[in-house]
């Protein structure tokens, strides 16, 4: 696959001092660039790298692959004086690629249209248009309560065997926008997934109505360290491409960043970097946030960039420093649930420790529906007091509870059991959500709703029927 458009080797050295992992280490020469793109050829076998630091006396070079074989004096390197540019195309939509967008589908080469930068272009914040129309996932807890909006970037925390990747697969499947008049379009990308994962991901695309609009990129555990760093970068390169050169709304997801973080703390312990919390580099937060900015709309495009990464907390702590510095990141998150797994409930979203900053900005009339608001409201509302009641009676048991009481009890295992309950392959408009949501407000008494009398008497069961 060519990388690049142009190749010029302006400078050569066989000044190789040696190697680590997927390190290598070499004489700096005059003028040599942080990400310069490099060849090194051992005999005949040229291998591309990058150049990932530079010092006085040596630059430390990144493999594309495997440095063995890679010896002083064996070894030439040349710098080519640019940096890892990928050919990008539309018609990369519905195909499947690896971490530096090589094709794994058994399909022709790509014809790019443009060579482009995985690193992207710096967007000028004064261009930035505020996120705010809706996306429609089909997932009711998500729509209902924790609404993406275009140009957002909300992740997906997760924890060890919770269902992050069946929900990140349903997302790709059922996400869409209001109005038939504009283009969508899913870039997946998944990062150190095991060979399970990956056939399961594989295969859903191969299967999935969606795979038209969907591009796919997985490089997984067995890839090398720097395809999981450079995978994020060029699904987010192609994700511009569609965004502002076709006018597409593109939602980005990818799973798993905790995967990533790991590759970047195996690179920083091979540089000998002075490690930062629980041994990831201090520049963490940095390189995170260099990804999830280039999420959002721009005056004067049609077009906008969404991002919902996905990580696995360590141990289930939301406090470990991946979602934590993600958090400061991203304009809310989705947290998922263990104890609802264990009920059977499906997606297990905690609907108290999640949170979408940017959800009023995308709700509403004209974007969803006049009472999605004040149904918001509600629904977290006698959720917290059914929840509240749980722990009472945890303590004293049902005898004392009053009638009210028990109508909350019954609310709160209604939510989880048919409103965050929801299967895998099952498509709820948010229409259908919000009227869900009206039928579980008949479990209520009508006097306990803090929503305006018109929307009730529009929206409530027993109105509806009289209707």
């Amino acid at each position: 696959m060519r990388v690049v458009e142009v190749k010029l080797y302006t400078r050569i050295t066989r000044q190789v001092y040696g190697a680590r992992g997927s390190l290598v280490f070499v004489k700096t020469l005059p003028g040599v660039r942080y990400g310069e793109l490099v060849e090194l050829d051992v005999d005949g076998d040229v291998r591309l790298g990058q150049v990932v630091d530079v010092s006085q006396d040596v630059a430390v070079t990144q493999i594309f692959g495997s440095s063995l074989g890679i010896t002083p004096g064996k070894t030439t390197v040349k710098l080519r004086g640019e940096r890892l540019r990928l050919p990008i195309s539309i018609d990369m939509l519905g195909r499947i690629f690896n971490g530096l967008a090589q094709p794994i589908d058994g399909g022709p080469p790509v014809i790019p249209e443009d060579y482009m930068d995985i690193h992207g272009e710096p967007l000028n914040p004064a261009l930035r248009e505020p996120p705010s129309e809706f996306i429609e996932t089909g997932i009711s807890v998500v729509d209902g309560m924790l609404t993406l909006v275009r140009g957002q970037k909300l992740p997906i925390f997760s924890g060890s065997g919770l269902p992050h990747n069946k929900i990140a697969m349903q997302i790709v499947r059922q996400a869409r926008v209001k109005g038939k008049e504009e283009s969508f379009a899913v870039v997946f990308g998944a990062i150190g997934v095991t060979f399970e994962e990956a056939m399961y991901f594989l295969n859903e695309l191969r299967k999935m109505g969606a795979i038209d609009r969907t591009a796919a990129f997985i490089a997984p555990a067995s890839a090398p360290t720097v395809e999981k760093l450079a995978l994020p970068r060029t699904a987010l390169t192609l994700a511009e491409h569609l965004a502002w050169k076709h006018n597409m709304h593109v939602l980005t997801i990818l799973t798993d960043m905790t995967n990533y973080c790991e590759s970047l703390r195996e690179i920083s312990a091979a540089r000998e970097e002075v490690p930062g919390r629980r041994g990831y580099p201090g520049y963490m937060y940095t390189d995170l946030a260099t990804m999830y900015e280039r999420a959002g709309r721009v005056y004067g495009k049609k077009g906008s960039v969404t991002i919902m990464p996905i990580l696995t907390m360590p141990d289930d702590d939301i406090t470990h420093p991946i979602p934590d510095l993600t958090g400061y990141i991203t304009e809310g998150q989705i947290v998922l649930s263990r104890d609802l797994w264990r009920k059977g409930i499906y997606p297990p979203v905690d609907v108290f420790l999640s949170l979408s900053r940017m959800m009023k900005e995308g709700i509403g009339p004209g974007k969803t529906r006049e009472d999605h608001h004040p149904v918001f409201g509600q629904l977290y509302r006698a959720y917290a007091d059914g929840q509240r009641l749980r722990e009472i009676i945890a303590i004293v048991g049902t005898e004392s509870l009053t009638e009210r009481d028990k109508k909350y009890l019954e609310f709160a295992d209604a939510f989880e059991t048919k409103f965050i309950n929801q299967g895998e392959y099952e498509r709820r408009t948010i229409e259908e959500t919000l009227d869900l949501a009206w039928d579980l407000f008949s479990i209520l008494p009508e006097e306990e709703l803090a929503i305006r009398e018109e929307l009730i008497k529009k929206y409530h069961p027993k109105y509806r029927s009289q209707k």
